[in-house]
Order: C-alpha cells, then structure tokens, then sequence
C-alpha cells in the first residue's frame, strides 16, 4: 500500500514540475513572441497586410496544429513525444533572428511556434487529466500559468529598455529566450505515463485523404454528438472573434496614436496584464469550482467586453491603457482555463484529447473569418470600428453562454 502510495506522488510529483518548469522557463520567451508585430510595423516597417497576416496566424495555426496532433497519433508516438518535439522544433526559427531581414522569415516562426505550441495541448491536458487527480489538475494549470506571468512583472522593464536602447536589439533577444526555453525539455523527458498512454506497437497506417479529412471528421462527430459541447463552442468562438477583431488596429493605434515607445508597450502587454492575470488566478481557479463552465466563461467574456474602451480613453491619459491591460489579464487568467478545462470538463471520463482538439479547430476557424473583418474595419473606418465591433461580439457572446447554462438546465458546476 505505501509503495503504491508513493509510486503515486511521485508520478505526481515529476508531473507538476515538468507543467510548472515549461511555463517558468518559457516566460521570457513568450514576453518577446507577444511584442513580434508590434516589432515588426515599427522596425521592420511590415505593410498592413503582413501584420493583418501574422494575426491571422495565430488563430489560423489551430488549424495546423490538429494536423500535427492528428499525425502523431495516427504514427502511434505516445503523447510525451508530442510535447518534446513540437517544443524543439518551434524554438528553431528563432536562432536565425540575427541573420534575416525578411518579414516573411518571422510571420513563418511566428506561424510555427503558434501551431506547434497549440499541437501539444491535447497531450498536455489528457496527461495532466491522468496524472493529477480531481482538482489538483485544475490548480496546477493555473499556479503553473500564474507563474509565468508573474514573470512578466520582472521581464517587460529588461526587454523595454534593451529594444529602446539597442537598435534591433530583439534581433538578439529571441535566440536568448528560444534557448531557455528548450531548458525544461529535461522535466518533460521524465513525465510518467501510464501503459495505455505510451507508444502503441502498431502505427495505424492511413492515406493521405484519410489524413487530411480525419481530424475535421472526428471533430464535426464530436460535435454533433455532444449538444452542450457545441453550445459552448458558439459563445466561445463569439467571444474570441470580438477580440481577435481587434487585433489589426492595435500596433497602429499604439505607435501613431499614442505614440508609445517599446518599454510602455511591453510594461502595458506584460507586466500590466502578468499583474491582472496573477492576481485573479486564485479567484478564477475557486470560481470554475462553484459554476457551470457556461457560466463561468460568460463572466470571463464580460470582462473582455470592457477592453476596448480602455483603450479609447487612452487617448487622454496612458493610465487608462495600463488599467485596461490589468484587466485584459485578469480576463486571460479565466479565459485559460476555461479554453483548456473545458476538454477535461466535458470529456469527464473519456479520453479529452479529442474535446480539446476540438477547441484548438475552433480557434483555427475564427482566424478565417475574424482578422480580415478586423483590417478592412480598420481600413475603411479607422482603428475605432474594430475595438467597438470586437466589445459588441463580446457582449453578444456573454449573453448566448449565459442563455446556454439557463437552456440545459445548469445549477452547479457540470457538463
């Protein structure tokens, strides 16, 4: 019975530090990745279509991602090996940041990176789900998550002051923090897994058809299976396009309009959100505990609704960007885990891999749709069309998920 016990606490164990160490040593990476089109608009001088492409990307790659995901199964690697090489092969790009000038070179690491980190998230929730019983899940995704971004309370001052006092010091940056973040490749090597989660002995051999339709077919099943699932599909995707819809607008409205220099963007997009983001943590991880997840993530998309018009008032004092970037990250802290519990929620005991996927396909589809209409909003009508277009979708949003618990009769946390 103890060596049951402590056989265990040590699969646990070794789980926990490989989820919290991917996070810690990947902050520093993650800070620069973020500012990636704002640098590119301001030093590269990227037009609007490459800024509206490398946004477009980062929904857009969901789509890549469930390929990727899709092949490894199909090739019978076990789901630590996903984790290892999507984690490997994104960072490489990055250590040619010195030698390329080409825009295009960047809007392509910025695609893989965002494909790649997404591929490795159905195997990171179904090993959490396996590994860490009940809640303990839960609580480890968002202390892990919590953790990088306090990160970013430190980090946004080094890097701000590094891009505005070395000319195209990120050139430099990047490969720092790619290296670092190929440091937890250690923990991830030792995560235990259980039999059935290994690599199978027989690869199941398919065509190429089979391998392009399979995924698409796997998730329209799903979804036509699971009613609830879908439903929660609908206001997630409504809530992700009113602020992917904003995207277009920003890195011109931040550098023309409020005329910001490279370390009151990053204190903004890290250390402002990193502050809102760990400090609501805490609430967010006890809050999905008391409510359905229709619930919970209504509130979450609420608060998102609210963004923009920070912004606008930006306008007059640079205070308000700073209290709408807390709040932006107060709203990422819920939306993180309701995105990547939602699959653990809804699956209960099937496999979550699938749900999941089928969470990172929707994103991909929003990206088809949300970041044109965001720049031709932005073309035609300027940078204050999208920011309130995106407010009205997320109240749109708010209230189909709010609908959503009432219809399926939700009185507590279930799905």
């Amino acid at each position: 019975m103890e060596k049951g016990f402590n056989l265990k606490t040590l699969v646990q164990e070794k789980t926990r530090l490989a989820f919290l160490w991917t996070k810690i040593l990947d902050t520093p990476f993650w800070a620069m990745f973020n500012m990636l089109p704002f640098i590119l608009y301001k030093d590269l001088q990227a037009s609007s279509f490459e800024i509206a492409v490398i946004i477009a990307l980062k929904p857009l790659s969901a789509i890549i991602s469930m390929y990727w995901s899709d092949h490894l199964s199909k090739k019978g690697w076990s789901l630590k090996n996903n984790i290892l090489l999507s984690n490997l092969i994104r960072h490489l790009p990055f250590f040619l940041f010195p030698w390329v000038s080409n825009p295009w070179f960047f809007i392509f690491a910025f695609g893989l990176n965002m494909a790649l980190y997404r591929g490795a998230q159905p195997a990171w929730m179904e090993i959490l789900k396996v590994n860490l019983p009940g809640v303990a899940k839960e609580k480890t995704f968002a202390f892990g998550s919590a953790l990088g971004y306090i990160g970013d309370a430190i980090i946004p001052f080094v890097i701000g002051m590094a891009l505005d006092g070395v000319e195209q010091g990120w050139r430099y940056i990047f490969p720092i923090t790619a290296l670092i973040s190929l440091f937890p490749l250690v923990f991830q090597w030792h995560i235990p897994l259980k039999e059935d989660l290994e690599l199978k002995a027989n690869p199941i051999k398919s065509s190429l058809k089979d391998h392009v339709v399979s995924p698409w077919k796997s998730t329209f099943q799903l979804i036509k299976k699971r009613r609830d699932f879908a439903y929660f599909q609908i206001g997630f995707i409504l809530g992700g396009s009113g602020l992917i819809i904003m995207q277009p607008a920003l890195p011109a409205f931040f550098f023309d309009n409020l005329k910001l220099s490279y370390t009151e963007l990053a204190v903004a997009l890290t250390f402002c959100k990193g502050i809102g983001f760990a400090l609501s943590t805490p609430f967010w991880t006890r809050f999905i505990g008391r409510e359905d997840i229709f619930r919970f993530t209504s509130h979450v998309i609420a608060i998102a609704a609210l963004f923009p018009f920070f912004l606008l008032f930006a306008k007059f004092n640079l205070i308000w960007l700073y209290l709408g970037y807390i709040g932006y990250g107060i709203m990422q802290a819920g939306s993180n885990l309701s995105w990547n519990m939602s699959g653990p929620i809804f699956s209960k005991d099937e496999d979550s891999s699938l749900f999941t996927t089928v969470n990172v396909v929707t994103v991909g589809l929003r990206g088809l749709v949300a970041p044109a209409l965001g720049s031709i909003l932005n073309s035609y009508f300027g940078s204050q069309a999208p920011l309130i277009g995106g407010a009205l979708l997320c109240l749109l949003a708010t209230e189909r998920l709010f609908s959503y618990s009432r219809k399926l009769g939700f009185s507590k946390r279930q799905a």
